[in-house]
């Protein structure tokens, strides 16, 4: 066999191209050799035509580049396809990878355009997916939206052992909330219609007043500003929610006056914590409670603790209620539930004495010892039951035999 019919024969190569987030200077040198070298150049639009990935990437196309535009049948309106919405884009999908298979048998190289990166909420992965398996594939990675974000807001993102949650706006308004409330950090993509249910679980969770907004990173027409002041009626797709990292941004956490939050931990371990809790115990200035308990709980930068024992529970709420009193956001730790043999008892009744009136006290529940052994053993507590505690530390044994 000849070379060139040898050549002929070899499949050409995909690359998805990461494109950063708008700005063409952003793009990198690799995404610009592939570019460069590509004889077919693919790139998603809606059906109006005009792609921002190819607009980022314009001075670097030619003349003799075969384009291939795929455009979406749909984004956010309704279709008539039997298959609804996602039978539309599937088979919209198997027919863009078709026609790219189509050159990639010729021997061409085919690079698929991506805004961001290729692989982070990409139109790209849709097409890896089907032809990465058939033909030799590269990605070339790209600035995200989320690091042009936090670039454009000047502030840092995450720092240290936070945890960075990204979310897209299309998520339920609830389970959006909840993953608010239990992370460090996040980013809330897909904005546009998504806008009012976003704003609403920032504010569910705790955390509109540290949220920013920005529009459009890096590209004309960008804005940034405060997610409360936002106009939602002005908000487009291509827009991002971020609550940014509580280390490099202590004027981020919450201000007003002192309160305590008396929480339940769980039976054992980070995993039996409620969403509700993570975000009272992230918001403490100081926590209050048995060491054993305190120590159950993840440090964070410049929080202070006051471990104490297990026998001093009235004096633990007072020495809470006095923080609280001058202004300091407090969480007393309890192990399991804090109303089950625990420290809600006592810091209300504390609380109810004249000089706390004006202290606000929340109580957040958690899983008990008891409905923890008693879903591994099955459901023995499935019915009325009553609950004793065995510890003679705080009251005669002889109460206790007595109540058995």
């Amino acid at each position: 066999m000849s070379s060139a019919a040898g050549d002929a024969a070899r499949p050409g190569k995909l690359y998805g191209v990461g494109l950063g987030p708008g700005d063409p200077s952003l793009m990198t040198l690799r995404a610009v050799e592939v570019i460069a070298e590509a004889q077919v150049i693919a790139y998603h639009s809606a059906r109006h035509g005009r792609s921002i990935a190819r607009s980022i990437a314009a001075k670097h196309l030619r003349a003799d580049h075969v384009e291939e535009p795929l455009v979406y049948p749909v984004t956010t309106e309704t279709t008539d396809h039997p298959g609804g919405y996602q039978g539309a884009m599937e088979e919209f999908y198997e027919a863009s990878a078709a026609r790219l298979a189509a050159h990639l048998d010729a021997g061409r190289t085919v690079a698929v355009l991506a805004e961001g990166d290729p692989l982070f909420y990409g139109s790209y992965m849709h097409m890896h997916k089907r032809l990465a398996d058939r033909y030799e594939a590269e990605v070339i990675p790209g600035v995200t939206s989320v690091s042009a974000a936090a670039a454009r807001l000047g502030t840092p993102l995450v720092e240290g052992e936070e945890v960075l949650t990204i979310l897209p706006g299309t998520l339920p308004e609830e389970e959006l909330t909840a993953r608010l409330a239990a992370t460090d950090s996040a980013v809330v993509m897909k904005l546009g219609r998504t806008f009012p249910a976003v704003r609403r679980a920032m504010e569910g969770s705790g955390r509109l007043a540290e949220a920013r907004y920005v529009e459009r990173a890096t590209m004309e027409g960008e804005r940034t500003g405060v997610l409360a002041d936002t106009d939602p009626d002005t908000v487009p797709y291509f827009a991002v929610a971020v609550v940014p990292s509580r280390i490099g941004n202590p004027g981020s956490v919450p201000s007003g006056p002192g309160e305590v939050a008396v929480v339940g931990t769980g039976p054992a371990g980070p995993l039996w914590l409620t969403p509700e809790t993570r975000r009272a115990l992230a918001d403490a200035e100081v926590l209050v409670g048995y060491t054993t308990y305190l120590d159950r709980v993840p440090a964070k930068p410049g929080q202070v603790r006051h471990g104490s024992d297990n026998k001093v529970e009235s004096e633990r709420a007072e020495f809470a209620l006095d923080l609280a009193r001058r202004g300091k956001r407090v969480a007393v730790v309890s192990g399991g539930d804090p109303g089950v043999f625990a420290m809600a008892t006592a810091v209300l009744e504390v609380a109810g004495q004249p000089e706390y009136k004006d202290v606000p006290v929340r109580v957040l529940p958690g899983v008990t010892a008891a409905n923890a052994a008693a879903a591994a053993a099955g459901a023995p507590l499935g019915h009325d039951y009553a609950t004793i505690s065995l510890s003679d530390r705080l009251k005669p044994w002889e109460v206790i035999a007595e109540r058995l």
